[in-house]
This record gives C-alpha cells, sequence and structure tokens, in this order.
C-alpha cells in the first residue's frame, strides 16, 4: 500500500487517491517497534491512533537493532530512527521515564489497600492509597497495608532511582522489585532506612525483561500518636532502550538549552510555567519560594515574622541584642499596617560561659584542658585523687554550640532555606515563628560517642553509660506538640513527646548504647496544614542540656577516685566489685554480704543497697538475684518451692485489642523470672524499620500485630523494659511502695501466692519514677502449661495506669515441693496370707516436685480364713462346756426341790410328832434312793413336760409321793 501521508501534525492535502487508497495524516497513527527476535532485530511498524482504521497506513520498515539506545537528553524519532536533542523547555533520560509530578496518579501506577489482619478480623482499607501531592506522592498513616506498584519492561539491564522520605519509625517501609521469573528482592535488602533529615536516595538495580516495583507502607502508631507519612519523588527508570518523546519541564521548573536531562528549579521569588525555558520574577509586592510555578501576595509584616538574638561578646564583655526578619522573609513592610523591624543594637552584659569552659582575652568562650574543670569562669586543675566529671553542660545562651543546629522542616517535609529554628537568647534557647504553623522546628545535637570515667567498672552492667538532662517548657494556644528524638540520625526513634502547654520541668534519658549519638527536639505549633501564621507566638524553650560520659566533652567537677601506685605516679582506677569509697579518702571499702554498689560512682557506705528478700547479690555486686528457690514458713510448716521449671524465657499476651479502622493488636510480653547470672534475659524487639532496635532485661512489652507482610508472620513495635532489677520475692501483697493488686487476684487457696516484684530504671513523662512490675506465682496443680499468665480483670493491658504492671501466673511448678506429709498410706486386707501397703497422695494435692510416694510394702500375714476356723472351734466348745455346767446345777437344783417336797409331805401326816431325825438330812444312801425317782420308764421329755404341771396355783411345785407298796411295785 503506497504511503502518501503528510508530516506531522499537518493533514494531508486534498487529492483524489486511487480506489482502495485512504489518505491519512501522520496525527492518525504513531510507530511502534516489534519484539525483538533472537537475532536482535524488529521492525518499525505503524499503529493507527482509531482501533477502527485499518488502512492506509506506512509500510513495516526493518527498524534500529535491539541494542540501539539514545543518550540523555535525547529522543529517538521513531519517522527518521535517528536520536534527536530535546528542544529548550524539555528533557530526557534518553535510556528511561521519570516521574516528578503528582498531581495525579501517572498511567502505569496502581495503588490500593489491603488489610494485613490474620483471621476473621475485616478492616475497610479500600481508602488506604498513596495520595499524589503536586512534587510528591505520599503514603497512608493508617493501620491498613499502601501498595504502589508500577509496572516496566526493559530491554536491556537497567536501574531504578527514586528519592524518599521516611522520618517516623512507627511505619513499616520496603521497597522490592519482582521480575518475570518470580524473582523477588532480598527481604534483608528491602527495608528502608529512616532518613536522617532531608530527602534520601535509593538505587536499585534492574534485569532486563518485565520489572514490577513495589513501595509498600503500613502504620504501627495504633494507640499513640498517628504516623507520619512515607513520601516519594523523582521516580527514575532506565533500561527502557529508548524514549520516543521528550518531557515538558514542570511549573517552577525550566531548561534553558537543547539537550537536557533534567530541568532546574527556579530561584526564590521566581517563578515558571509548564515548559519553560526561563523563569519570571515575581512583581515587589509578590513572593514564591523555591521552584514555585506561582507568586503569592506579600503579608504585612507582623511581630511574629522577626526574631531577636545576641550578637558574640566583645572584649569588654558586652553583647547586642539584635531583631532579624526570619528568612527568607515574605513579609511586606510597606503594606499599611505592616510593623517595622525594631532597633538593634541595645548592649547587654554577656551571660557567663557554660561550665567547662573560660573566657579568654577575646571574649570568647573556649573548653577547659583535658583534666581541669570550671564553673564557666577559670579552669582549675582537678587535685590529686580525683578525676573530672567529663560531658558537656548548656545553661547559657549566648551562641548556639558547635555541635548544635537547627532547621525547619515544612509540614510537607521539604527542607527550607531558612535554619533559624531555633535561636539562642541568654538564658534559654527558643523556637522562632515560622513561616506555617505546621512546620516542624529542629534542633540537632550531636556527639562523637561516649565513654565511662576511670573510676566506673565497664564490668559492671548497671552503670550507666550516659544521661540527657534538660528543663524545658512550652507554651501553646492550639493543639502543639514537642518530640524528644534519640538515636543515630535526626529523625530517629520519638522517645518521648509533651503536647499543649508545659510548665517548667526537667526529663532525664538513660542512655545505653554507643549507637545513640543523636538528639533532636522538634517542636509542631499545630498538626493542621494551613497558611495562615495563627500560631506564630507558641513557643518552646529549652533552658539547660546536661550530656554525661562524652567523648570530648569537659569539667565542671571533679569526683573522688581510688589510685593505683604506677611507678612514682598514681592513675584513677575503681573500686573492686563490692567496694565503696570512702569520702575523701579514695580508700575503697567492702560493702556488707548481700548488697549491691549503686550504679553511678559510690561513695560512702550508703551506696551499699541490701537486696530484698530471698534474693541474693552477683558476683559483680551489680544485681541481685534469685536462684528460684524459697524456703518458707507457713503456719507452722517450712513450705520449699523450686521454681526452676519457669525460669526460662516464657511469653504471653494480652487479650486481642482493636484500633479505630478494626485493626487487631496484642501486648505481647516476655518475661525471664529467676535464674543464674548468666541465664537468657527477655528481649523485646523492633522489626518495623531497618534499626531493629532491641530491648532487654527481666521483663518487656511490644505491641504485635498478625500480618501477612511479606516475610515475617508478626510485625513487632514499641518495645520497652518494665523491669530490669529484681527488688524482692516475697508473699506480701505490697513491698517497696509496689501493690500487687490483690483485690484483683483473688486467693483461691490456704497457699500463700509468691509474688516477684522488679523495677525499671527507664524513666518517662508518665512515669517519672520508672516501671514497676508483680508477678504473682499460684499453685494450681490442675494447670500443665507454663505459660498460663492472666492479667488483672480491671486493667486489660497488664497496667491501670502504665507504670505498675500485675501478672498472675497459674503453674503447678508454683507449688511448694511435696514432703511426707502430703501423702497417706492405704493397708490392704490380708489375701492368702499376704498384705500390702500403698502410698497415695492427700487430695486436694497442692505439691510438686520433692519427695517421691514410697514404694508399695509387701508383709505376712494369718489371713481372715484360719481366725474364722479358730474362733468357731472356740465358740462350739465354749458352748458345750457352757451347756454341762447348766445341765449340772439344774440337776442339783431339782435334788434340792425334791427333799424339800418330801419334808414338806411328811410334815403334814404328823403334825404332832417331830420328824425321825433322818427326815430332814441326807442320809447314807439318799442319793441312791432319790435316784430312782428318775430311773422309770418316761423318757426325758415326758419328764420335763410333768415337772411343769406340777406348779400349783401358789407357785410351788408339787412333787408326787410314792407309797412304800407303789415303790415296790416298781421295784419289782
Amino acid at each position: 500500500m503506497k504511503d502518501i501521508s503528510a508530516r506531522a501534525g499537518l493533514c494531508c492535502p486534498v487529492m483524489e487517491s486511487p480506489p482502495g487508497f485512504v489518505v491519512l495524516c501522520e496525527s492518525d497513527y504513531h510507530f511502534e517497534y516489534t519484539d525483538c527476535d533472537v537475532l536482535g532485530s524488529r521492525w518499525r511498524v505503524a499503529i493507527p491512533n482509531k482501533p477502527e482504521t485499518c488502512t492506509g497506513l506506512p509500510d513495516p520498515v526493518k527498524g534500529t537493532h535491539c541494542t540501539f539506545s539514545c543518550n540523555e537528553g535525547e529522543f529517538l524519532d521513531m519517522r527518521t530512527q535517528e536520536c534527536q536533542k530535546c528542544v529548550a523547555g524539555t528533557y530526557s533520560l534518553g535510556t528511561g521515564v521519570a516521574f516528578d509530578e503528582w498531581d495525579t496518579l501517572p498511567i502505569g501506577f496502581v495503588s490500593h489497600g489491603i488489610s494485613m489482619n490474620f483471621g476473621d478480623t475485616h478492616t475497610n482499607c479500600s481508602n488506604s492509597t498513596w495520595i499524589p501531592k503536586g512534587d510528591y506522592i505520599a503514603s497512608n498513616t493508617d493501620e491498613c497495608t499502601s501498595t504502589l506498584s508500577y509496572a516496566v519492561s526493559l530491554k536491556k539491564p537497567g536501574s531504578v532511582a527514586f528519592q524518599y522520605f521516611y522520618p517516623d519509625n512507627h511505619m513499616f517501609f520496603e521497597f522490592y522489585v519482582q521480575n518475570d521469573q518470580c524473582q523477588s528482592t532480598d527481604s534483608q535488602r528491602r527495608w528502608m532506612k529512616i532518613s536522617e533529615s532531608d530527602w534520601d536516595y535509593h538505587f536499585v538495580q534492574l534485569n532486563s525483561g518485565n520489572n514490577v516495583l513495589y513501595w509498600r507502607t503500613t502504620g504501627f502508631s495504633l494507640a499513640a500518636n498517628t504516623a507520619k507519612p512515607v513520601l516519594l519523588k523523582n521516580i527514575a527508570i532506565s533500561g527502557v532502550s529508548y524514549t520516543s518523546e521528550c518531557f515538558h519541564c514542570k511549573p517552577g521548573t525550566y531548561s534553558d538549552k537543547p539537550g537536557a536531562a533534567r530541568c532546574v528549579p527556579c530561584p526564590a521569588n521566581s517563578y515558571s510555567n509548564k515548559g519553560a525555558t526561563a523563569c519570571q520574577p515575581c512583581e515587589a509586592d509578590k513572593y514564591s519560594g523555591t521552584g514555585s510555578g506561582t507568586c503569592l501576595q506579600r503579608p504585612p509584616c507582623t511581630t511574629t515574622d522577626y526574631f531577636y538574638t545576641h550578637t558574640p561578646c566583645d572584649s569588654s564583655g558586652q553583647t547586642q541584642l539584635m531583631y532579624k526578619w526570619i528568612e527568607p522573609k515574605i513579609c511586606s513592610e510597606s503594606v499599611e499596617g505592616a510593623v517595622q523591624l525594631p532597633a538593634s543594637g541595645e548592649m547587654m552584659a554577656c551571660p557567663p560561659c557554660n561550665p567547662g569552659f573560660f573566657s579568654n582575652n577575646t571574649s570568647t568562650c573556649e573548653p577547659c584542658p583535658h583534666g581541669f574543670y570550671s564553673n564557666g569562669t577559670e579552669c582549675s586543675e582537678c587535685p590529686a585523687g580525683m578525676e573530672p566529671v567529663v560531658g558537656f553542660e548548656y545553661k547559657w545562651w549566648n551562641k548556639m554550640p558547635s555541635n548544635m543546629r537547627s532547621s525547619v522542616f515544612s509540614s510537607e517535609y521539604r527542607s527550607m532555606e531558612r535554619s533559624t529554628g531555633w535561636e539562642v537568647a541568654g538564658d534559654y534557647i527558643y523556637t522562632t515563628p515560622s513561616n506555617q504553623d505546621s512546620d516542624y522546628m529542629m534542633l540537632t545535637l550531636t556527639v562523637p560517642g561516649y565513654s565511662l570515667p576511670h573510676s566506673l567498672s565497664e564490668e559492671n552492667e548497671r552503670v550507666q553509660l550516659s544521661r540527657i538532662t534538660f528543663v524545658f517548657e512550652t507554651k501553646c494556644t492550639a493543639d502543639c506538640k514537642l518530640y524528644f528524638m534519640a538515636g543515630q540520625s535526626e529523625w530517629s526513634n520519638i522517645v518521648e513527646s509533651w503536647s499543649g502547654s508545659m510548665g517548667k520541668q526537667s526529663y532525664s534519658y538513660l542512655i545505653k548504647s554507643n549507637n545513640t549519638v543523636s538528639f533532636t527536639w522538634g517542636f509542631q505549633r499545630t498538626g493542621i496544614f494551613s497558611t495562615k501564621n495563627e500560631y506564630s507566638s507558641d513557643y518552646a524553650k529549652i533552658y539547660s542540656v546536661h550530656l554525661t560520659n562524652v567523648i570530648g566533652g569537659v569539667a565542671s567537677e571533679c569526683r573522688q577516685c581510688a589510685l593505683a601506685a604506677v611507678g612514682s605516679e598514681s592513675a584513677c582506677v575503681p573500686c573492686p566489685p563490692g567496694h565503696y569509697m570512702l569520702n575523701g579518702t579514695g580508700v575503697c571499702k567492702s560493702c556488707p554480704s548481700n548488697t549491691i554498689i549503686r550504679p553511678e560512682q559510690a561513695i560512702g557506705k550508703q551506696a551499699c543497697i541490701p537486696c530484698g528478700p530471698n534474693t541474693y547479690s552477683n558476683e559483680g555486686r551489680s544485681a541481685c538475684m534469685s536462684d528460684c528457690t524459697l524456703a518458707l514458713h507457713h503456719k507452722g510448716e517450712m513450705l520449699n518451692y523450686d521454681f526452676f521449671p519457669l525460669a526460662n524465657v516464657t511469653s504471653f499476651q494480652s487479650s486481642p485489642r482493636f484500633t479505630s479502622k478494626g485493626l487487631q493488636y496484642f501486648h505481647h510480653f516476655n518475661v525471664a523470672l529467676c535464674g543464674a547470672e548468666n541465664r537468657a534475659l527477655a528481649s523485646c524487639v523492633e522489626n518495623v524499620t531497618e534499626s531493629k532496635r532491641d530491648v532487654k532485661g527481666d521483663i518487656c512489652q511490644s505491641t504485635v500485630v498478625p500480618s501477612e507482610v511479606r516475610g515475617q508472620s508478626v510485625v513487632s513495635s514499641q518495645p520497652f523494659n518494665i523491669g530490669d532489677t529484681l527488688i524482692g520475692v516475697t508473699t506480701d501483697v505490697k513491698f517497696d511502695d509496689i501493690s500487687s493488686l490483690d483485690g484483683n487476684f483473688l486467693v483461691e487457696s490456704e497457699l500463700p501466692d509468691v509474688i516477684f516484684y522488679y523495677r525499671s530504671r527507664e524513666t518517662t513523662q508518665a512515669c517519672k519514677n520508672g516501671r514497676s512490675a508483680s508477678i504473682r506465682l499460684r499453685c494450681d496443680p490442675t494447670v500443665t502449661l507454663k505459660n498460663h499468665v492472666s492479667l488483672p480483670s480491671n486493667c486489660s493491658e497488664g497496667t491501670c495506669d502504665g507504670c505498675s504492671f500485675h501478672f498472675l501466673w497459674r503453674s503447678q511448678y508454683a507449688c511448694p515441693l511435696c514432703s511426707e506429709r502430703n501423702y497417706k498410706e492405704i493397708v490392704s486386707a490380708c489375701i492368702q496370707g499376704i498384705q500390702r501397703t500403698t502410698y497415695v497422695w492427700q487430695q486436694p494435692l497442692r505439691c510438686t516436685g520433692g519427695v517421691s510416694l514410697p514404694p508399695q510394702k509387701i508383709s505376712a500375714c494369718v489371713t481372715l480364713d484360719f481366725w474364722l476356723k479358730f474362733g468357731v472351734s472356740i465358740g462350739t466348745v465354749a458352748a458345750l462346756l457352757l451347756i454341762t455346767i447348766s445341765c449340772y446345777f439344774w440337776k442339783r437344783t431339782r435334788k434340792l426341790q425334791y427333799k424339800y417336797s418330801r419334808l414338806m409331805m411328811t410334815a403334814g401326816d404328823k403334825e404332832c410328832e417331830l420328824p425321825a431325825a433322818d427326815s430332814c438330812a441326807i442320809m447314807e444312801g439318799e442319793d441312791a434312793e432319790d435316784d430312782l425317782i428318775y430311773l422309770s420308764k418316761k423318757s426325758f421329755f415326758t419328764k420335763i413336760k410333768s415337772f411343769s404341771r406340777e406348779r400349783t396355783s401358789d407357785g410351788f411345785d408339787s412333787v408326787p409321793l410314792k407309797s412304800s407298796a407303789a415303790q415296790e411295785m416298781e421295784m419289782n
């Protein structure tokens, strides 16, 4: 098909065309290259801009080789297939693309928010996306995971570079790349570092082929302050082989020569439009900042547009009070109602030099030499046996210290030209008025490191490396906030913050690592962005800053130290472990047994601190320990405990909590209850940022979020120490001003609860005396788990005030050791001559370990069958004997009755005659006669029956008397 198209941007001339031909303009189509073949060749083809157009297009032609590329400032003219320079007002990366305008989300970028929760918790994160802000794009600040992605196909190996601002460690921020082989960036390299002061630069190499770039953030401020967003700008990607067009300079920038690789920002008080070749100055009554696309009307000057400071002292010890406009100056003095700058030059007496410095002849303050000290006037050498206390103490502010600097960051986190965020004012240093109320007024103190003095032993782990103490004051009419940050950079970990007006007060922070070399105070008048200056009169003042044990510091005083002879000289040395120093002599004396030494210099016997109940001092006399055993008198008994099964580091967590957006999180606790001196300590980490801060102690807490963040199952943040010193083990519910909330843990048995008491040396604004903790161990034989720890019912986070923490630990290992009184014996029946004695625990069992149950005892015995037979035999013999005796006495009784009856009958026949002499006596032979009565032929039972019938009505028995004739008949 014949190509009869016209030049770019022009329509084809009107002419007759042969049948079947369609006349097209170059604006109706564009050129693209086909994919490269195995030989690196490709074709240039025309692609219609309207899908329905399919005729009248130019024929495909041979394209450039796939290795072809253009230089910076050039673009590939697809019509001629040659590189051309970009015209003025435009720029090109040559083999890449750049994104520096963020009025809207550029084509190809995708942003979406997802919930990072596990389980069934549903959080609405649809609006948690990256938001374009003009010069940059800002991340989310809530608890959702927001991802910004961009897919690009590279013809050759290339790179991606971008600038980012990442100031808040309450944000998780990672950048990683996935290529078309599903290979992802190493998980250790994707964590982004906290920004030190300004925008940081990041560069990553890319493989050829398809690449997907991911920027991902998640906020972890939770119940704390809202996290600050991550900002991105100036994203540049190289390796695309060529670009077919040049990009216009964005407003506020320009390029004045052809072939520009980038555009130059306009200086202050000038502006430019899109695609400008030069910047235009603002009118006299207007102003602009660097890189501005418009000029703004200058407001009338007010008292908040200037500040006061002092000049350096002159030779006569005088200083001038000076008034200065805030730079860059944006207000106008000529507008009606504007105030004028007050006259400067008022002379004032210079404040004295700071401690450790002296005033020389030029009225400047210089540090005292090593080994000398001063109170700010003149230097004096430390006497023998004493050493200087080295550090920095600033309490007079005639000049900004050399290791301090001030800066201003706008609420949009862009560095400004001005550096007058804080100014000296003699007795204090204060925040100057700002251009915008949402600006951050930054003051940074940097030190090289710390070194302990000779009189302190580095082996004592409780000796504080350094401490910073400052006195401050704030006055606010809005929602101002003062931040104190400590770490390795200006934007470091936020240690503490104060909101609203605060009276003059002191704050101290303990430094535990030589990595903490930067301290920053940041003051923001309001968090709401506004171009108005409504709260410029709000301020923060710092009256004094004192930092101890600083390398290269100066001395304000000397301290006593022990001496060690080295030849003819003497040097300061630390006292041996467990010793204190006699005041004024430098002589070391041993502390009493079971005491520890104060972390600071030990002078006087009061430096020996006795260990609490049921604890002992370690070898270095630096801490009190518990060997996990306890002997306790209770109700007349001795209870012995062994908590060694609970000694290992134990983890537990609070019940789930939820943020306003529904993010689920827990308070995670780690406890190292007791054990030897070299035991593992409880550790809580922060794995949100690249710094990976780690906190160690006896008890610590962190906030964990179950997440689906790539490479880890939970995210841990905000770690802090609850207890790093064991102060006592007792059954008392109150010890050393710590109450274990006895009402929240009701007693359930007669056994007492054993309570471990801890303290932490870290102080905060809310906990000026540090934090404390009590762990109540309760015997519960039914609990086999070693981490069955519960929190107070009315303090679901373990604390009600944020300073005192309380826990109830139920376990069978919290029971006393078993002894003989805890079991009883059971004797079995005698079976086949064998009897068994078995020992069983008394129920309910309230002990563990200790003595074991004795083994079963077996003994010989007599069975029940033998005794039964023996008893029956004895009973039978006794019954027969009893019957025999009964019969004998019965028979004797019958004889007496018979004799009595005969006597009575004889008396009746012969009333007037006396009986014969033998009638009342038993004569010889009568027994035989009497026996004849019973030798009759009647049966024995018949005789018995007859006897029973012979009893008369008067109660006497009637005995039949036989006549002689009858007797004779019977005898016959």
